[in-house]
């Protein structure tokens, strides 16, 4: 037995049954369940949420008790993706400071229970806010929203990480060019045709990224669709979707947001074509002032070439899931030419222009 819920209500999770290429075996999470995580009384039920092109993420119902389960996907993955033992590990570690995340319950490194690594955490209620442009809210719901986003990321800069453990959850130092290299090796495991703007982003960002070596926690996939806020309030609740965190630059992830503003895709997000004065969303320049202002900053001296880093990097981590989807292992149907990559890549090209 399976629930099937979808709603565009950003308060309600979109979930449905799980996906045939991503069916689990019941009976062994059955019993992995209830020896670490927890044994109640009624049958467990399981359904899997519609979003994520990542790694697959499912609810776990018991009576009106809920947990959450991430694990990687099946089939042949990229090296260093899909890292579900970071999330966990990060997640736990900020939890216990009191930062806005998930309880963290279990993780399970034993590969014979579900196929491969997985953890679950606690269910939280709360809204995630789709499209960056928030219909059905008013203009200062708006502004609060952003406010509140701005402050999170802000306040997870200036964690102490070395005080919660995580001193060795990533290497200091060197960061864009660590980063460059990365997704440009998995940009070519999972290539399926020639992207000039790619390859002039391959060859020219490397020379041109600052060499400033700021070092705090990086998210990596920091927007308004990775947060949940409170049922009611502006105030964020969790921030979700650890995978590609590590110990990096902060302004990366500020630019990384900062998409919004020059992308157009509706999947991913944009804010392209909104009056942002009349929505009560604050223009790009407010934004970064208000990340400034927070972290004790003047301004971010060439921030095109990191904004340009960022749009790579998500060119990269798209191509990814455009080759999952196209071989038949990904969350959603492939598309037929990729578009989404190629106009990330592209706009890159002109902001590193500008």
């Amino acid at each position: 037995m399976r629930e099937a819920i979808t709603t565009p209500d950003p308060s309600q999770p979109s979930i449905g049954e799980v996906r045939d290429n991503q069916r689990l075996d019941e009976a062994a999470l059955n019993t992995w369940f209830r020896a670490h995580v927890a044994d109640p009384a009624a049958p467990l039920v399981l359904s899997q949420f519609n979003r994520g092109a990542s790694n697959p993420t499912y609810l776990i119902s018991a009576g009106p008790t809920r947990w959450v389960l991430r694990k990687k996907p099946p089939g042949p993955l990229l090296a260093s993706a899909h890292q579900v033992d970071r999330e966990y590990r990060v997640m736990a570690a900020l939890g216990s400071i009191g930062f806005p995340v998930p309880r963290m319950r279990a993780f399970c490194a034993d590969a014979s229970v579900l196929g491969s690594d997985f953890y679950v955490m606690d269910f939280l209620a709360g809204r995630i806010f789709r499209d960056a442009r928030l219909p059905g809210l008013d203009a200062a719901e708006r502004s609060a929203i952003y406010d509140d986003l701005n402050a999170t990321l802000a306040r997870l800069h200036q964690v102490d990480f070395s005080a919660i453990g995580l001193a060795d959850y990533g290497r200091p130092g060197n960061y864009f060019q660590r980063q460059i290299d990365r997704w440009t090796k998995q940009y070519r495991g999972a290539e399926t045709a020639v992207i000039p703007a790619m390859e002039r982003l391959i060859a020219e960002l490397p020379a041109r990224m600052p060499a400033s070596e700021q070092v705090s926690i990086a998210h990596g996939d920091y927007r308004l669709e990775n947060v949940m806020f409170h049922p009611t309030e502006a105030r964020v609740i969790a921030v979700l979707d650890w995978e590609l965190s590590t110990l990096g630059h902060p302004l990366a992830d500020i630019a990384y947001g900062c998409i919004l503003y020059h992308s157009n895709s509706e999947s991913w997000g944009t804010l392209s074509g909104v009056d942002l004065g009349a929505a009560g969303i604050p223009d790009e320049a407010a934004y970064l002032a208000a990340y400034c202002r927070r972290t004790g900053r003047d301004a971010i001296p060439g921030f095109n070439v990191i904004l340009a880093f960022s749009m790579f990097r998500l060119a990269a981590i798209g191509q990814g899931v455009f080759k999952r989807n196209l071989i038949g292992i990904g969350n959603a149907p492939a598309s037929t030419d990729n578009t989404h990559t190629r106009h990330l890549a592209e706009s890159a090209c002109a902001i590193l222009d500008r």
